[in-house]
């Protein structure tokens, strides 16, 4: 029976840092057009008790507001007066606003959101668009991590690295400031609406933060899948996740090409009401297809003709092994290797351990599994049981960089670590 190949487990962790925060709307305001009337009443009076102080007062107020988060966002003022603008259509009318009192009415309807108070986990790696001055044998990436804040509200966070050519793992330094995006553009459809947000062209891509904007989103965007997609001589970065309403979820699309401005899909189609869905990263035989799961339980192929229609899959993997036998999914996009489609994939064991294992699916024809795993490729050390969730190993994509399989993991749903191992000896070790 081939071993279990040797992975190895890097000193390096990411942990969420609760000073990182970002201003949002607050409650009686967070979306002007969704307030019912005891909300727009209490907003009116929010607004009468700002204009009712006098000039000086007023410019003290704002003075003391802005000296109070100095350093702590970019372009606060700009930020105050779009929140004004929002508000409009809550408010009664009145005199026009001086701009004292415009950035003081925006200021009293925003918050400090510390969106990754909790948690910084279930990451995803691409090759990062601009491999400029990378030392001959690494690749820069870009990691996309899950941040969890107050009330459980999942977004998307990102950070930048290389891959040195000895394996090891080189993490830029991460700016303490952070902001969200604005929306571009918004176009609602028989689905749900359809985003492009933007964040600024001076912002470092560790302060950009996607936060939920969509109704479908509106308690979070959770483990975002990123692939590189390739499709003749385009590429671009696509990524399917979880969107969480509050009661209900669906999987949605996201597409960027810089990772400077986004595009946000609804999905249509039976396989989009459940989560955990994986883009492979090419068309296969004329067709886009995924990895997901559609009964709880199992792994289907799906596949679709236009990338927004995903219906009934193919099954085609299915709990085996005692430490998958409460359900099985995938960890990630496929990795196209010389020897076929590389799928990670979790495992739920008893008392709802998860491991991480790994397949290996026909190049030409995914639907035929041709290896596969019959122990973990990783599972919760002692050190790594204690957290949000305990016993919990998890992963949203790996990257190859020549033979080594670099994937970050979600530890215990609280924190991020690396593993690496050689493509070889996993390959080798897959039983058909």
């Amino acid at each position: 029976m081939p071993s279990i190949p040797c992975v190895t487990r890097l000193a390096q962790q990411l942990r969420p840092d609760p000073a990182r925060v970002v201003v949002r709307p607050f409650k009686p305001a967070t979306e002007p057009r969704d307030l019912n009337s005891r909300e727009r009443t209490r907003a009116n009076r929010i607004v009468d008790r700002v204009l009712s102080l006098d000039p000086e007062a007023a410019t003290t107020q704002l003075t003391d507001v802005l000296e109070n988060f100095r350093g702590r966002h970019r372009q606060l003022l700009e930020i105050f007066e779009a929140r004004a603008d929002e508000m409009e259509e809550a408010l009664d009318s009145h005199e026009p606003f001086t701009p004292t009192q415009r950035q003081l009415v925006g200021a009293y309807f925003l918050h400090e959101y510390s969106f990754e108070a909790s948690a910084l986990f279930n990451p995803s790696i691409v090759r990062h668009p601009d491999q400029s001055g990378v030392i001959e044998g690494g690749v820069r990436f870009i990691l996309s991590l899950r941040a969890v804040g107050e009330g459980h509200i999942s977004s998307l966070t990102f950070l930048t690295g290389m891959i040195c050519p000895d394996g090891r793992i080189l993490m830029d330094p991460k700016s303490q400031l952070a902001s969200i995006p604005r929306i571009a553009n918004r176009r609602t459809g028989p689905d749900g609406d359809e985003v492009e947000i933007a964040f600024r062209p001076e912002d470092d891509i560790s302060e950009c933060v996607i936060f939920p904007v969509t109704a479908s989103q509106a308690n979070g965007i959770e483990d975002a899948r990123f692939v590189e997609f390739v499709d003749g001589a385009h590429r671009i970065f696509y990524a399917t996740y979880t969107a969480y309403s509050g009661h209900s979820i669906r999987t949605e699309l996201m597409e960027t090409r810089n990772f400077d401005n986004f595009r946000m899909y609804p999905l249509r189609g039976v396989a989009v009401r459940n989560k955990g869905m994986a883009l492979f990263p090419r068309r296969i035989n004329g067709r886009y297809a995924m990895i997901g799961r559609q009964d709880n339980e199992n792994l289907y192929l799906i596949y679709s003709d236009d990338l927004y229609t995903w219906d009934e899959g193919q099954p085609i993997l299915r709990p085996t092994q005692p430490w998958e036998f409460v359900q099985i999914g995938n960890c990630g996009p496929p990795i196209e290797t010389e020897h076929g489609w590389l799928l990670l994939t979790h495992g739920v064991g008893a008392v709802r351990r998860y491991s991480i294992g790994a397949v290996l699916l026909h190049k030409d024809d995914p639907s035929r599994v041709i290896g596969r795993l019959t122990e973990p490729l990783l599972r919760p050390e002692q050190s790594e049981r204690a957290g949000y969730v305990p016993n919990v190993v998890y992963t949203c994509g790996g990257l190859l960089h020549n033979k080594l399989l670099v994937i970050p993991y979600g530890i215990a749903d609280t924190i991020t670590g690396f593993v690496t191992l050689d493509i070889d000896d996993l390959i080798a070790a897959m039983e058909s």
